[in-house]
């Protein structure tokens, strides 16, 4: 009995020790992706996005990579840095995450740009747009958009389009504060004039006040940039006071009219242009496809957040093809370097130097299209780099 009960121990402690072995074996035939998005508050819409588009990819492509599982982690950070900073350090230490990903906004991946360089894993922004984002840190590579590329877009054009006299309305953080500095260099170098400049605060704004001042200061547009999710309150406040029946056009960047939120914005927003690298009426065969295949699974529209979170999830899974499943940092950074591909929005790349996106940006119109609003491509700028890089 007692020689039974030793042996049962050795047993024992033989099946422990042989599962401790397999263990660690088992932990690294899978690749953690911790995602950190807004998916409470005010970026909401951004967060849903993003979350969806990766879900769909993963459905479409499978979940195993070079081998590899890949799991994801989700955090709500609701867009807040020291929520972005706490579930980093949680992923990273305590999941032990291969990627951090995501970042609805700019000051949530500044947040977890040091702890990226820390751990020396890839911190992959799918959202956030202010030019410097990528030069906090060499593990960063973005597949989202900068604001300059698509502010300095639209400000050559309105020069260029009859539009002499803009008023400004910015959310009052670094994307707002690079739009409208991006925008007043172009329009003014070709002879605009801006007439007003009205910072908002980023959370919660309400437009009306400054939407007065607009319509008292009689501009031809409204430069506008707020970010995606308050495009569908700013156009209703700018309808109710009057400014579309004014004659005062919309402009700026695409965020303002996502097409998560266009079709609720009614018919003020008809004619609205603006500068952007995705629109869900883009018309390419992978796009139709991807519209079609998202509506399907979500039952709404995908906006340019989906496409960039789209984008993203591809960028990793090539990243681990490329290093056949090794998950090291250092590697992971340099296989995304000057990675190329068609993508629903058209053809973007990784741009070795900056490790930040280099795509198509569309000059687009509010139409109605089979009784929907849509944002209608009329002309292209091929292979824009990010101007907040290359004009230092």
């Amino acid at each position: 009995m007692f020689e039974h009960k030793i042996i049962s121990r050795a047993a024992a402690a033989a099946a422990i020790a042989s599962l401790a072995a397999i263990a660690p074996a088992k932990a690294e035939d899978s690749v953690k992706v911790g995602l950190i998005l807004p998916m409470t508050g005010g970026q909401a819409s951004t967060g849903k996005q993003i979350e969806n588009a990766i879900k769909l990819y993963m459905q479409q492509k499978g979940d195993t990579v070079a081998g590899k599982k890949i799991e994801i982690i989700l955090k709500d950070d609701a867009a807040i840095p020291d929520k972005t900073k706490t579930a980093a350090q949680e992923l990273i230490v305590n999941d032990k995450v291969n990627f951090i990903a995501g970042f609805g906004v700019t000051p949530a991946a500044l947040a977890a740009a040091p702890l990226a360089t820390q751990a020396k894993i890839p911190e992959v922004v799918m959202a956030a747009g202010t030019s410097i984002i990528t030069e906090r840190s060499p593990y960063i590579v973005r597949t989202s958009f900068t604001l300059a590329q698509s502010s300095t877009i639209i400000g050559d054009w309105a020069a260029k389009n009859g539009i002499k006299k803009v008023a400004t309305l910015t959310s009052d953080y670094a994307p707002g504060n690079d739009a409208l500095n991006f925008f007043k260099q172009t329009f003014t170098a070709g002879g605009g004039e801006v007439v007003e400049e009205v910072k908002t605060p980023l959370a919660n704004p309400d437009f009306a006040p400054f939407l007065q001042r607009m319509k008292d200061a009689k501009p031809d547009a409204i430069f506008v940039f707020v970010p995606a999710g308050q495009g569908g309150n700013f156009m209703k406040q700018y309808a109710e006071r009057g400014l579309d029946k004014a004659g005062i056009k919309v402009i700026g960047p695409g965020d303002v009219t996502d097409d998560d939120l266009l079709n609720n914005m009614g018919d003020a927003v008809l004619g609205t242009v603006t500068a952007h690298l995705y629109s869900a009426a883009h018309p390419s065969q992978m796009n139709k496809d991807f519209v079609a295949a998202y509506k399907k699974a979500f039952g709404n529209r995908p906006g340019f957040m989906a496409v960039s979170g789209y984008d993203g999830i591809h960028l990793i899974y090539e990243a681990l093809k490329k290093t056949n499943g090794d998950t090291n940092g250092d590697k992971l950074i340099e296989a995304m370097k000057g990675q190329k591909w068609e993508s629903p929005r058209g053809p973007i790349s990784i741009d070795p130097e900056t490790r930040d996106i280099v795509q198509n940006i569309y000059i687009r119109k509010v139409e109605k299209v089979d009784g929907e609003l849509y944002n209608v491509e009329f002309a292209t700028f091929e292979a824009v780099k990010d101007l907040g890089k290359t004009k230092k």
